[in-house]
Formats: C-alpha cells, structure tokens, sequence
C-alpha cells in the first residue's frame, strides 16, 4: 500500500523552502525587503484596488523569479561542480529572467507611482 501523505504536509515543505531561500539566497531577501517598503509606499499614498493588483502581481513575479533562478543555479552546481560553459549559460539566462522581471516592476511602479510623488 502507498503511505498516505499527512494533511499539510506539502506546505511544511513550502514553507521550509521559503525560509532556505531567506536563509541562502541574498537577493531574494534584497527583493523582500523592497517588497516591504513598495508595501508601505502603498499604503501610504492609498492606491486604487486596480493599483494594488498591479503592484502585488509585480511582487509576485519578481519573487517566483528569483525563486526560480535560485533553483536553477543550484541545480547546475549539483549537477555539474565543476565548470563548464552550457552550464554557465543557463545560469545567465536564469538570471536574465530576474533581471527582465524587476526592470518591468520598476517601470509599472514609476508609472504608478510617479504622479502621485511627484504631481
């Protein structure tokens, strides 16, 4: 018989993920503490709700990138310690999607946050 997997279990080991990545991985608590003051910035220049979701999808990608860029390069340094060029390849291109990912967040938040600072 298959043992039957405790209730909430699954999330004992999400939530364990989410600690390691705070733990280990610099930028991913770099990009939390900036989703800590774009969360106080809107609360303090109260968005719309349209705004928030804008803002809270922005977050989100941003962090399930990092999350999977961290996956990614872990990986690579399991699989393959050593050097090698495909597998640095791979790792840039993990880090890309970050990059592509935060550089789109600070442009939605300049455009959301920009007349409300600054008209």
């Amino acid at each position: 018989m298959k043992d039957k997997k405790k209730k909430g279990i699954g999330l004992t080991y999400a939530f364990n993920g989410l600690k390691e990545a705070f733990k280990r991985e610099r930028n991913f608590r770099i990009h939390l503490y900036v989703t800590i003051v774009v969360i106080f910035f809107c609360l303090y220049f109260q968005l719309t709700a349209m705004e928030w979701v804008i803002i809270l999808m922005m977050i989100h990608i941003v962090l399930i990138a990092e999350l999977v860029n961290s996956l990614m390069e872990r990986m690579i340094d399991y699989m393959k310690p050593e050097y090698h060029p495909q597998a640095k390849i791979i790792k840039d291109i993990s880090a890309a999607v970050v990059l592509i990912a935060a550089i789109t967040s600070i442009i939605i938040g300049t455009i959301i946050f920009f007349p409300k600072v600054f008209l």
